[in-house]
């Protein structure tokens, strides 16, 4: 069930005391959910998303956000730029809540990807996955592993155009092999009604993250395994279990041909 938290004078006063934020001339409610509220400050210094959680989030997971969003802005990649507290801290409370601010990203989420839109998605994801890796080469069963943004879905993803303007919500950043968010990516982006994958959009995806960092052989043999579970995962909610089988098994033979033809294309080790 949603919420929406309001803020009364005094709290939007003592968020903008506490940020830093002078000449405070609106402060607009712009989305609620089952865990925040979102409002839009507009001070001196710019635009501010400010956002108060109702439940489910704590300091310390606000803090990794925050550093790994200060990591990606300073390796140029678009995302939110974390606004610290004049203390230094990533969080405040206010109204009974703990807040959190960043900056305003331009742009919009999209329900319907375009194939350029999905190589532009597939660029951002190689650029996180490798800056948060730091250089440092990690694996796990032969497959490479490191941190993931973890929700690399439409809606925390921003447009402008067929160009990735930002990219949103890191409270479920964690480590794991990368070639699983590649596969949650594919399904998520480029699944069919019929549970199959768009050609194109599935090509974009792996074309625009294979511009920045090529796949192993390893990562590829594995793929159509991941996007069978991350699609089984998509269509569990499925009442009708024959449709869930259906779904997943095109998602995975969607996959195991394009995984095939990448290979023969790399030719023998």
């Amino acid at each position: 069930m949603a919420v929406f938290t309001e803020i009364s004078d005094e709290d939007r006063n003592s968020i903008a005391a506490a940020y830093g934020m002078t000449s405070l001339s609106s402060v607009i409610g712009i989305a609620d959910g089952d865990r925040e509220t979102t409002y839009l400050f507009r001070a001196a210094e710019g635009e501010f998303i400010v956002t108060l959680f109702e439940n489910g989030a704590e300091p310390l997971d606000l803090e990794r956000a925050f550093a790994t969003m200060e990591t990606l802005n300073n390796s140029g990649i678009p995302c939110p730029k974390p606004t610290r507290t004049i203390d230094g801290d990533a969080t405040f409370r206010a109204a009974g809540r703990l807040v959190a601010v960043v900056s305003f990203v331009s742009g919009s989420s999209t329900n319907d990807p375009t194939p350029g839109k999905c190589k532009s998605l597939g660029r951002l994801m190689a650029r996180i996955h490798m800056t948060l890796q730091g250089g440092k080469k990690r694996s796990l069963n032969e497959l490479p592993a490191g941190p993931l943004h973890g929700a690399l879905i439409p809606s925390n993803v921003f447009f402008l155009g067929d160009d990735v303007s930002g990219v949103i919500n890191f409270r479920l950043r964690h480590d794991d092999v990368l070639i699983s968010e590649i596969a949650d990516v594919l399904v998520g982006w480029a699944s069919l009604p019929t549970g199959e994958l768009d050609e194109q959009r599935h090509q974009a995806i792996l074309a625009g993250y294979e511009s920045v960092r090529l796949l192993t052989e390893a990562e590829i043999a594995a793929l159509p395994a991941f996007v069978l579970a991350s699609a089984a995962r998509r269509y569990a909610a499925e009442k009708d279990k024959t449709r869930l089988l259906q779904a997943t098994v095109r998602a995975f033979e969607s996959t195991r041909f394009g995984a095939a033809a990448r290979q023969a294309e790399l030719g023998p080790a």
